[in-house]
């Protein structure tokens, strides 16, 4: 039975890829940190009794800031994969706390490869890379592209980025980064810009909500389903040699496009409850990030099935469903 290392278990991500891995047969352990509110809510359905004598999903309480905690933990396991996928990932939000941002998603990598090297274990080793790195690079983004980050956020996973080919190439660790464009899915976090499309329709069709504010709807990505995502995280460690790789659907539409599709599938005229509230801007805006992933393709055998439509769709349709349950409690 192999076994897993996940940071980040309670993300969307993080989620999506501990339920991947229990279906394949491994033992899963995941990072979370301690809180005097329950954060697991993503992952609440996947508990198992601590005595249970099949028991294959174990948590543990830690933090990527703590070096010692993160080395004691992957001594202690030897687990034959790990995937960092822990990050403050919020854009906007890495403007505000650049320290932080930096402390986790940037140091935090370095952590665990030190972790990885110094303990000598043999596993493979995933970094959740970003495609925010290209920033106002032009698209198509490809693995050959140049990095010009745009935020805290961006600078940060880009020095995780290249920490991980300094390992790989220094150390002869199975380091690989996933270089992935925006995923998107129910569990998404209700502050980011898709879910908060999603939402805010939904709670106008129901008459909960009057209007949705949003900040610049110019800006085009590629937007695709974070199941199929977290898929590919697992090809990628699955490989004889570690590389580097994008993950997109290549297309890309911007957030009016998503925002229109969204309420047309509800029956609204999105311009008469959208309105542009600058609060919402980025000090840096990326413009356009739209992904080559026939790298992906080809070595790994994966490509996109859900394009950014029917992802407005699945998305809608669950927040929907879930506040209408709720409101009629």
């Amino acid at each position: 039975m192999k076994k897993a290392l996940v940071t980040g278990i309670t993300g969307q991500d993080g989620s999506y890829l501990a339920e991947l891995l229990l279906s394949k047969g491994y033992e899963v352990h995941g990072l979370v940190r301690r809180s005097s509110t329950f954060n697991t809510s993503r992952i609440d359905h996947l508990y198992q009794d601590p005595h249970h004598p099949e028991r294959r999903f174990f948590l543990h309480f830690g933090d990527i800031t703590d070096g010692v905690a993160i080395s004691n933990l992957i001594r202690e396991l030897e687990p034959e994969e790990i995937y960092n996928l822990a990050a403050q990932s919020h854009v906007k939000v890495s403007f505000e706390v650049p320290d932080y941002t930096a402390q986790v998603d940037a140091l935090g990598t370095i952590r665990i490869l030190e972790a990885i090297r110094a303990s000598r274990i043999n596993t493979r080793f995933y970094q959740a890379s970003t495609s925010e790195m290209f920033g106002s690079t032009p698209p198509p983004q490809s693995e050959i592209s140049a990095f010009a980050p745009r935020s805290p956020y961006a600078a940060a996973k880009l020095y995780s980025y290249w920490i991980v080919k300094n390992y790989r190439e220094a150390y002869g660790i199975h380091a690989t980064n996933g270089i992935l464009f925006n995923h998107e899915s129910p569990r998404r976090g209700e502050t980011f810009v898709t879910r908060k499309i999603t939402i805010g329709a939904a709670r106008i069709k129901l008459g909960l909500q009057d209007k949705l504010y949003l900040g610049n709807m110019n800006a085009v990505r590629d937007w695709g389903y974070a199941p199929e995502y977290v898929e590919s995280m697992w090809r990628m460690l699955q490989q004889v040699h570690s590389d580097d790789y994008v993950v997109a659907t290549g297309i890309g539409a911007s957030v009016r496009n998503f925002v229109e599709q969204t309420f047309s599938l509800l029956g609204l005229d999105y311009e008469q409850y959208v309105i542009y509230d600058d609060k919402y801007d980025r000090a840096t805006e990326v413009d356009a990030l739209i992904g080559d992933a026939t790298k992906a393709k080809k070595i790994l055998g994966w490509s996109a099935t859900t394009d950014w439509k029917k992802l407005s769709q699945i998305m809608v349709e669950h927040d929907l469903k879930n506040i209408s349950e709720n409101y009629s409690k």
